[in-house]
């Protein structure tokens, strides 16, 4: 590699809107976010598929297996 043109590789804290913390490593200082993995709705679990006109149920109802 040459020498004098990467960033410098600096240990960050992160902190999250719902009080969260961790620490990794970045070329950035210290950042703020809106949301992490604790908190999201995906990783939590919560996650609610908006249901408009029916397209989910005529989605399931088209591809399920039928017997």
């Amino acid at each position: 590699m040459k020498e004098g043109i990467h960033p410098e590789y600096v240990e960050t804290t992160v902190s999250c809107a719902c009080g969260t913390r961790f620490k990794t490593r970045s070329t950035v200082g210290d950042l703020k976010v809106d949301i992490c993995s604790r908190c999201h709705p995906f990783f939590t679990g919560t996650q609610k598929i908006m249901d408009t006109e029916g397209r989910v149920e005529r989605f399931k109802k088209k591809y399920t297996k039928q017997k």
